[in-house]
């Protein structure tokens, strides 16, 4: 029987530096034309998926941690922050000094001082992930088509990342926000590196069941890979969960199968023990 198959981007498809390797390309293929359907299901949103994961051939995706679905083109679902809520997270975030990007299928549009300010951050980022090459990395080659100096009051947006100081700026975004769906990422609790604030009950797997509703398909032909904490519900969701070697504990604890690391050929072992290939 079919199965409808669900991948997140970064650290599950593309290791930290974008890397995609080959045997995740040809494990798509390969199941796509034994009649599986595989959609990547990620935190970007549609203009930071590049031209090369596209290029595996998809069947469609779920961006901004869900607040975005597509199948074949078309837009199943959609939920934006309004203008206003945008308006008032831009105004907080300047007065409290915390450097920012809006993430739209438009592009990412970044704050004044956000390319200075957030290398440090993503060097760290970086080499958490075991990259070698951490200290080389700047924000321009994390986020190549970043948009600096475009408008910031905007109303197409899926989410809102912004830089942390300390902890103490994520909690008190999410007291000032409670319209918001509030998250960090880099890091879990006081070693977080960016906080987030999405549309507020967005999850992966609240995109995948409007996915399903679309196609009119079932829970249980549904797989999910993994890494993050951010990917727990997706896993939890679907009737198979997979995390990657390479990824957290977390996610690790909860998921049905783990298999090899991004870069060692995880996704395509994950595809082979599942019979998808």
């Amino acid at each position: 029987m079919s199965k409808i198959v669900f991948i997140d981007v970064d650290g599950t498809l593309v290791d930290y530096e974008g890397n995609l390797p080959r045997s995740a390309a040809e494990a798509i293929g390969a199941a796509r034309r034994n009649g599986h359907r595989v959609y990547i299901s990620t935190g970007r949103s549609k203009a930071e998926v590049y031209q090369n994961i596209w290029d595996i051939g998809l069947d469609g995706m779920i961006g901004g941690n869900g607040s975005y679905v597509e199948d074949h083109g078309h837009v199943v679902m959609h939920q934006l922050i309004t203008k206003e809520q945008t308006r008032r997270i831009v105004d907080w975030l300047h007065d409290r000094k915390l450097e920012f990007y809006l993430e739209s299928n438009n592009g990412l549009f970044a704050s004044e001082n956000f390319e200075k300010a957030a290398e440090p951050a993503m060097q760290e980022y970086s080499r958490r992930k075991g990259k070698i090459n951490a200290s080389k990395i700047t924000v321009r080659k994390a986020f190549p088509d970043m948009i600096f100096g475009g408008e910031l009051y905007r109303d197409d947006l899926n989410k809102v990342s912004y830089l942390l100081r300390s902890y103490q700026d994520f909690l008190d975004a999410r007291k000032a926000f409670p319209d918001m769906e509030n998250g960090t990422w880099g890091g879990a609790g006081e070693t977080a590196l960016f906080g987030d604030m999405g549309v507020k009950n967005i999850t992966k797997a609240n995109a995948i069941e409007h996915l399903l509703k679309y196609l009119g398909a079932g829970i249980e032909d549904t797989i999910a890979f993994g890494d993050a904490k951010i990917d727990i519900p997706m896993l939890e969701y679907c009737a198979v969960g997979v995390a990657m070697g390479s990824g957290g504990s977390e996610i690790k604890k909860i998921a049905d199968y783990i298999t090899d690391d991004v870069d060692k050929g995880g996704l395509y072992k994950g595809f082979e023990y599942l019979g998808l290939i």
